[in-house]
């Protein structure tokens, strides 16, 4: 896995006229190819009489999943240069469709392309970017009378702690990047006198 990527910040809409066409830019994050498409779909049912609704996407942190569509426009002039932006961005796991309606002036292929990845690059600088880092999911395992001092010195040291569940014993889960185990380990140790248990899960990625 990658150790970090970059994403657009929120779901949003950003909106630019170039020679009288109404060019409307959707961004969504997304965390599978399905997502993407159900995002695409969505827009498309709120504007059916959109001249051509465009999208492009990229998933995987690595970028290894990538499909745009000119949705009628000449080949190459709407998907592909909305796909090139997300890319150039170094963006991933993202979804962006371009609604268009049609102000009565031709803008020749020069013109579409520069204003389906103008509106995607301005669409990203109005919403913003995020960054997520992998991270190494982990497990605390603790008495009752440790808990809630640990959970609150979790909290104060910056630790991305995913949830707290009490029962018979309290499990924190928490995200640490790998070269922190070691250290954290130590840490917990410390803290709780021996008496805590880590236990390490899969990866996942969170903000950095």
């Amino acid at each position: 896995m990658h150790e970090q990527y970059r994403t657009v910040a929120r779901r949003g809409v950003h909106e630019t006229e170039v020679n009288r066409s109404r060019f409307i830019c959707a961004l969504a994050p997304a965390a599978t190819e399905q997502e993407a498409q159900d995002f695409v779909a969505g827009v498309r049912r709120e504007h059916p009489t959109a001249s051509h609704n465009c999208f492009a996407y990229v998933i995987g942190a690595d970028a290894s999943v990538q499909k745009a569509s000119d949705d009628g426009e000449p080949g190459g002039t709407a998907g592909a240069p909305m796909l090139q932006m997300l890319v150039r961005r170094d963006v991933r796991y993202v979804v962006a469709v371009v609604t268009r309606y049609y102000g009565g002036v031709k803008l020749g292929a020069g013109g579409l392309i520069r204003a389906y990845g103008g509106a995607v690059g301005e669409a990203l600088d109005a919403l913003g970017t995020v960054t997520r880092q992998r991270y190494r999911l982990a497990t605390i395992i603790v008495d009752h009378h440790r808990a809630g001092k640990l959970e609150n010195e979790l909290r104060a040291t910056g630790r991305a702690v995913r949830d707290v569940r009490y029962a018979e014993i309290v499990t924190i889960g928490i995200g640490l990047p790998d070269s922190d185990v070691d250290a954290f380990r130590a840490w917990l140790a410390d803290s709780t006198a021996g008496t805590a248990v880590l236990a390490l899960g899969g990866e996942a990625y969170g903000d950095a």
